[in-house]
C-alpha cells in the first residue's frame, strides 16, 4: 500500500488525483454524449437534404404517374375517346415529358403524340379496326427505364411504361412516355450539396445513372473504395441512412436516400473534415475549455489544500517547539473555520500547558522538598534494627514518618511518628510539613506521649479549623534499654507487634481522635513493658492494606500480618522490600490510588 509521507503527499493522492480523474472522466463522458448528439443531429440533416431533393424528383414523377393512372381508369369506349385525348394532352404538357407513345401489339401499330401535337380523335389500328373499339383494363406502371441518350430530342430520356391488358389479362398493348432525365433531376443538380459535394443518382444494385464525377463509372462499387461498397450493401436493407468511415474523424461520410416514385437511390460523399466540422470544431473547443477547467478546478483545490496544509505545518512546527520546551510565539489566527479554530485551541492548549509545566516544576520542587524533609538515613539506636520506606501515588503525599529524638528520655530512647493526611498533594503536603515541624518543637520540651499529642493537636486544630483537613498519627517511644514501648493512637490504625517465640501478633491499640478534628482532644497514653527477642513492630499507613487487585480485591491486614510471620527472620530492610514487593505483585497493573508508608523495627536479639 502507498503510505504518503506527508499530508500535501495526502491530498494530492486521496483528493486532487481521484477529483481529477472524475473531471476528466465526465469531460469524456460528455464529450462522447455532445459528439453522438450533433452526428445524430447531422444525421438527421443529411437525410433531409436528400429527402427534399428526393421529392423534387418523386413530384415530377408522381405528377405523369397520376395521368397515366387516370388514363387507366377511364374506360375504352366510344363515348370516352374524347376523355382519352383529354388524358393524353394533359399528360404532354406535364413538366419533362417529351413523347407519349400509344403502341399496340397487332402489326405493332403505334399512335405517337410529341409533346405539343394533339392526337385526332378517329385513330385506327394497322388492323383497320378503330382504336376505340379495342376494349383493354387498366394496368399499372410496370417499368421506368434507366436515362439514354436520345439522338432524335438530343438528350437524355427515361421512359414510364404502362402496360393495357384485355379482358383476358393478356397485353394489347402499352402506353410509354419519355422525360426529358436532366429535367428530371434540375432541382438536384441545382442544390448546393450536388454541386459541392460528390454526388450519385444510382438504382439498386449501384448502378450509376449520373454523377457530379468526372470519369465514367458504371457501378458505384467499381472503385473499390470501402465507404461506397458499405453504402450500397446498406441500400439493399434501408431506404435511407447515413455512413461513416473508418478513421476518427471519418475522411469521407455518406448519405443515401431512396425515391418513393423510381427505383433510384440518391447517394451523397463528401469529405468528413467539411461536413463534420463543426463537430472537429465542438471537440477541439471543448477539449481545450474542458482541459482549462479541470486544470482550474485542480489548482483551486491545491491552493486551498495547500493553505490548510501550510497552516497545519505551521501548528505542528509549533508543536514541536513546545515539546522542546519553548511555551512562547503563540500562532495567529487568520481564519474562523476549523483551521482557525485549531490554532486557538493550540494557543490554549499551549497556555495551559505552560501554566501546568509550571505547576509541575512547582509540584517537583514541593516534591524536593517534601522529600528532605523525610528522614534521609535510618537512626542507629543500640537494640534496635529500623527500616522505613513511603512511596506517594503523586508527586507529594500527606503520608509522614519521623524519627524524633526525645530529651527527657535517656540516649538510647527513640521517638517514632507515622501519620496519613486525608486528601492527597500540596495541601496534604503542607500539612504533613506543619504537623512534623509541631511534633519535632514539641518533643524538645518536657512531658509525656499524651502531652506531647495533645499539644500538636490543640496547634494544628487552630490552623486547619476551617479547611476540614486532619491527620491521623501514631507516635511511640522506645527505649530498648528499659524494654518498654510507649504509645499514642491519634486516630490512626493500630500497629503490629510480632512475637516469634508464641508465634502472635498483637495490635497496639488505644483511643484518640485525628489531629486537627477536636483541639480541645485529650490523649491517653499506652505501655508495654518487656521487650523479648526477635520481636517485630510494624506501623503503616491505610494505603498498605487497602490496596485492591485487578478484580478491585483490597490486600488486607490477614495478608500483610502473614508476611510478617513469613520475613520475620529477615533484616528490617529485607523485611520491608519484601513486603512491598508483595504488595505490587498483587495490584499488578492497578494504578496507586493511596500513598503507602511502612516502618518495620526489630528488637535486636544481641541485646536481649
Amino acid at each position: 500500500m502507498i503510505q504518503p509521507k506527508s499530508l500535501q503527499q495526502r491530498l494530492t493522492l486521496f483528493l486532487i488525483l481521484p477529483v481529477a480523474f472524475l473531471l476528466i472522466l465526465m469531460g469524456i463522458a460528455g464529450f462522447i454524449y455532445a459528439r453522438n448528439l450533433l452526428l445524430a443531429q447531422w444525421r438527421e440533416g443529411s437525410v433531409l437534404k436528400l429527402q427534399r431533393a428526393a421529392h423534387q424528383v418523386d413530384m415530377r414523377l408522381a405528377r405523369v404517374k397520376n395521368w397515366i393512372r387516370i388514363f387507366h381508369q377511364t374506360p375504352s369506349i366510344q363515348e370516352t375517346d374524347e376523355l382519352h385525348d383529354l388524358v393524353i394532352e394533359q399528360l404532354k404538357r406535364q413538366e419533362g415529358v417529351d413523347q407519349v407513345q400509344l403502341i399496340w401489339n397487332n402489326n405493332q401499330a403505334t399512335l405517337t403524340a410529341p409533346a405539343g401535337t394533339r392526337m385526332s380523335p378517329m385513330r385506327h389500328m394497322a388492323a383497320g379496326q378503330p382504336m376505340m373499339m379495342r376494349r383493354y383494363h387498366s394496368a399499372r406502371v410496370r417499368e421506368i427505364t434507366p436515362p439514354r441518350f436520345d439522338d432524335t430530342i438530343n438528350h437524355a430520356t427515361v421512359s414510364l411504361i404502362s402496360d393495357l391488358n384485355d379482358e383476358n389479362g393478356q397485353s394489347v398493348g402499352r402506353l410509354e412516355v419519355l422525360l426529358d432525365f436532366d429535367m428530371l433531376i434540375k432541382n438536384i443538380r441545382e442544390s448546393g450539396w450536388w454541386q459541392s459535394n460528390k454526388a450519385f443518382l444510382v438504382n439498386a444494385g449501384g448502378k450509376i445513372l449520373t454523377s457530379t464525377v468526372s470519369e465514367k463509372r458504371d457501378s458505384l462499387t467499381d472503385s473499390g473504395d470501402p465507404l461506397e461498397q458499405e453504402t450500397v450493401k446498406a441500400m439493399q436493407t434501408n431506404a435511407y441512412g447515413t455512413i461513416l468511415g473508418e478513421e476518427h474523424p471519418p475522411k469521407k461520410v455518406s448519405g443515401f436516400y431512396k425515391l418513393q416514385e423510381a427505383p433510384w437511390y440518391l447517394v451523397m460523399i463528401a469529405p468528413g473534415n467539411a461536413i463534420l466540422a463543426p463537430i472537429v470544431r465542438f471537440r477541439f473547443h471543448y477539449l481545450a475549455t474542458g482541459a482549462g477547467f479541470i486544470l482550474l478546478i485542480v489548482i483551486l483545490i491545491r491552493v486551498v489544500t495547500g493553505r490548510t496544509v501550510v497552516s497545519i505545518r505551521k501548528v505542528s512546527n509549533a508543536a514541536e517547539r513546545v515539546a522542546n520546551g519553548d511555551y512562547e510565539g503563540l500562532l495567529p489566527v487568520k481564519t474562523r473555520d476549523e483551521v482557525g479554530e485549531l490554532t486557538r485551541s493550540f494557543n490554549a492548549m499551549v497556555q495551559q500547558l505552560k501554566d501546568r509545566m509550571e505547576m509541575k516544576q512547582a509540584m517537583n520542587l514541593a516534591m524536593e522538598v517534601q522529600q528532605n524533609l523525610l528522614p534521609k538515613k535510618m537512626p542507629i539506636v543500640i537494640g534496635l534494627d529500623i527500616a522505613a520506606l513511603s512511596i506517594y501515588c503523586d508527586e507529594t503525599g500527606g503520608d509522614l514518618y519521623d524519627f524524633l529524638e526525645i530529651d527527657d528520655c535517656n540516649p538510647n530512647c527513640i521517638g517514632i511518628a507515622v501519620g496519613d493526611v486525608s486528601g492527597h498533594g500540596i495541601p496534604a503536603a503542607l500539612l504533613m510539613a506543619t504537623v512534623r515541624a509541631f511534633l519535632k518543637s514539641r518533643v524538645a520540651q518536657p512531658g509525656s506521649t499524651a502531652d506531647i499529642i495533645s499539644d500538636v493537636n490543640r496547634l494544628v486544630t487552630h490552623d486547619t479549623g476551617e479547611t476540614g483537613q486532619f491527620m491521623t498519627l501514631f507516635y511511640a517511644e522506645i527505649d530498648p534499654r528499659e524494654r518498654t514501648i510507649h504509645w499514642v493512637r491519634a486516630g490512626h490504625d493500630p500497629a503490629m507487634l510480632y512475637t516469634p517465640d508464641t508465634d502472635t501478633i498483637e495490635e497496639l491499640m488505644g483511643k484518640g481522635t485525628a489531629l486537627g478534628v477536636d483541639g480541645g482532644s485529650r490523649y491517653q497514653g499506652q505501655i508495654i513493658k518487656g521487650l523479648s527477642q526477635g520481636q517485630v513492630l510494624l506501623i503503616g499507613t491505610d494505603g498498605l492494606w487497602e490496596t485492591r487487585n485487578e478484580s478491585g480485591e483490597m490486600f488486607g491486614k490477614e495478608r500483610l500480618k502473614a508476611l510478617i510471620r513469613r520475613y520475620a527472620h529477615l533484616s528490617s530492610k529485607q523485611m520491608t522490600t519484601s513486603i512491598i514487593d508483595e504488595l505490587q505483585g498483587f495490584r499488578k497493573s492497578v494504578k496507586q490510588d493511596d500513598d503507602i508508608t511502612l516502618v518495620v523495627i526489630k528488637v535486636d536479639p544481641q541485646l536481649i
